[in-house]
């Protein structure tokens, strides 16, 4: 077991690789702790956005590495993704959190 960050939360990352043409997006890394910190730093140091979802990385963290997120996460994953490509066409970031309004917790 990993101990607390210092705001008492355990951090966590999952990084995400999809190509037009894939079935899916695919788990490619994920860790807690110093291994979620390097993910987040190389992500950041090759200008990958991160976002930042304890929810949506929770569940994503559960899919084995190299394999591609299940059908119950599509909506979520595919709101994010048209989110970043509009914010990288340089279009107002308006994120409409879709899959939140439809998956209350």
């Amino acid at each position: 077991m990993n101990p607390p960050d210092e705001d008492g939360r355990r951090s966590l990352a999952v990084a995400l690789k999809y190509a037009g043409g894939e079935t899916a997006p695919m788990v490619v890394a994920k860790g807690r702790g110093l291994i979620a910190d390097e993910i987040i730093a190389r992500a950041r140091e090759h200008g990958v956005y991160v976002h930042e979802s304890p929810a949506l990385v929770a569940l994503l963290a559960q899919v084995d590495l190299d394999h591609y997120i299940p059908p119950q996460l599509y909506v979520a994953v595919a709101e994010l993704l048209a989110w970043l490509y509009k914010v990288e066409r340089g279009e107002p970031p308006v994120f409409s959190g879709l899959a939140e309004k439809n998956n209350p917790s």
